[in-house]
């Protein structure tokens, strides 16, 4: 089993930035790549940013040279820095850690708006 557990979300104006973090615990070593996914209000769920065991990242194409997804592994932890921040941005962002399963965060709220 894997738990993934987000913080850093809030509230932001636009143009301003935030870090979200995901702290993973349990069977981590299963885990092939891990990543950021975001859900609109009232929309699905679409992928942000993935990054692979051996650091290989992948961004959509809205958040590319905004958001940069890093990750430490002597502290479990994959980060999402987020700048210039917009409207668009606010959802509820994910963590996401794929083994033979996907797993999911609970999801922290990030909220764009002057």
């Amino acid at each position: 089993q894997v738990q993934l557990v987000e913080s850093g979300g809030g509230l932001v104006q636009p143009g301003g930035s935030l870090r979200l973090s995901c702290v993973a615990s349990g069977d981590i070593f299963s885990i092939n790549v891990m990543g950021w996914y975001r859900q609109p209000p009232g929309k699905g769920r679409d992928m942000v940013a993935e990054i692979t065991s051996g650091g290989r990242t992948t961004y959509a194409d809205s958040v590319k040279g905004r958001f940069t997804i890093s990750r430490d592994n002597a502290k479990n932890t994959v980060y999402l820095q987020m700048n210039s921040l917009k409207p668009d941005d606010t959802a509820v962002y994910y963590c996401m850690g794929m083994s033979s399963y996907l797993h999911w965060g609970q999801g922290t709220q990030v909220a764009v708006s002057s």
